[in-house]
């Protein structure tokens, strides 16, 4: 288990990003919402979903995973930070769904990063 415990973390954060696109790619009423309240649409809405496709990728290729988990931390961590200051826990009546999810995403990726730290190129730990 523990041989594939870091592969499963990837799985299920990259699955996570992926699978918002089709909210973001199809301008879907509740992504275009949460955009327009914070003053992204539609530019920001079309780029994070590009960053998330792309930071997707790199968390399942075994080369690249300590760069899709910073990606990855970033973009989740700026949508946490907008959960915080402008859009709040509950988007839409949500039950917090949104947020929550950000969240998990978000400490998944820390770890991710922590368990490849290894692999960062320009790092010598």
């Amino acid at each position: 288990m523990k041989k594939h415990f870091p592969l499963i973390l990837r799985i299920v954060v990259a699955v996570i990003l992926i699978q918002t696109l089709r909210f973001k790619f199809t301008a879907h009423p509740d992504s275009v919402y949460i955009f327009e309240a914070v003053g992204l649409e539609p530019i920001g809405r079309i780029s994070i979903g590009i960053l998330e496709l792309i930071a997707g990728i790199l968390l399942l290729i075994p080369r690249t995973v300590w760069a899709g988990a910073v990606l990855s931390l970033g973009i989740i961590g700026g949508a946490v930070f907008m959960h915080l200051t402008q859009l709040g826990i509950e988007v839409n009546n949500d039950g917090g769904v949104l947020f929550i999810t950000a969240l998990v995403t978000f400490i998944l990726s820390g770890i991710i990063l922590f368990l490849y730290k290894k692999d960062i190129p320009f790092l010598k730990l």
